[in-house]
């Protein structure tokens, strides 16, 4: 387990899936991350893949490679490039077990840093193979929500920036597993303030937005001094999500390059809806703040 700190603020990342485990408010006592059973997982990293393939499958030129929901670096072990206490780099390389799922060589460095501010998570995706790689990768942190129990999960607020006039989304449907159905529906909680939390917004599962003009999304209530703000410049899409039925505690707020399939037969990769591509030798570099009071 790696440890960072800096001021007010602590994080530990697991290098299994180099996922953050706790980020927490140390003069307050209280942990801003989701930990319990209930959904056992805190803030997985979604590469190569978002969501569920159909079949668990996708086709690369006509051959078939199957692909576990979410992709595999969450349960990849991650090699830690350096620590020097507020910064932690971690490092995912292709390997022979890699390839059977995903048949390219790349490399994926993550970098958590801490500062009076809160968290920035850098994402660099690099390309070492020859020709085009067409990838997704999301970010998939759960809040406890209410933060340091002050309230009720409905008494937190989503405040969008900047604020759409209408906000929109992809439909899910679940075959049982859930899909996108290839139609965009309203966000019927939002107004022209945002949204008000409830549990209902999610009985059919994940909100992916379809707005790529939104930058960042704080959420908050009158019932606490404190609150978070994710800045999520360099993705395309933002996606909301609990678990559906459990009134559980916590808010996951997602930023997506890339999207989850639409219900229907494989698709082929090089051309697979909202992915990203690197020609060889190529890099991407992405990165989440996590903005905290």
């Amino acid at each position: 387990m790696q440890k960072i700190e800096y001021g007010n603020y602590a994080a530990e990342i697991d290098e299994l899936g180099a996922q953050l485990t706790h980020l927490k408010n140390i003069s307050d006592g209280f942990d801003y991350i989701w930990n319990n059973e209930l959904w056992p997982k805190h803030a997985p990293i979604l590469f190569p893949a978002i969501g569920r393939s159909n079949d668990d499958s996708y086709l690369i030129e006509g051959r078939k490679y199957s692909m576990p929901q979410h992709g595999f670096a969450a349960d990849q072990e991650f090699d830690v490039v350096a620590n020097d206490g507020q910064s932690v780099k971690l490092r995912l390389n292709s390997s022979n077990e890699t390839k059977t799922m995903y048949p390219y060589d790349f490399v994926l460095d993550v970098t958590f840093s801490i500062s009076d501010e809160g968290l920035k998570v850098q994402f660099n995706v690099e390309n070492k193979t020859n020709g085009d790689m067409s990838y997704s990768l999301g970010y998939h942190p759960a809040f406890n929500i209410p933060i340091d129990d002050e309230g009720t999960f409905k008494d937190y607020h989503l405040d969008f920036n900047p604020m759409p006039s209408q906000l929109d989304k992809f439909e899910i449907v679940k075959k049982p597993n859930p899909y996108r159905s290839g139609n965009v529906l309203p966000v019927k909680d939002f107004d022209n303030n945002g949204i008000d939390l409830n549990y209902e917004m999610f009985d059919a599962g994940l909100v992916i937005l379809t707005d790529k003009s939104l930058s960042s999304v704080e959420v908050s209530s009158k019932m606490s001094k404190h609150s978070i703000k994710v800045h999520f410049e360099d993705f395309d899409y933002l996606t909301l999500w609990t678990k559906e039925g459990a009134k559980a505690p916590f808010l996951c707020i997602e930023p997506f390059n890339g999207l989850p399939d639409v219900y229907g037969g494989l698709a082929e990769l090089s051309t697979k809806e909202a992915n990203h591509h690197l020609a060889d030798g190529q890099e991407d570099n992405f990165s989440i703040d996590i903005e905290l009071n």
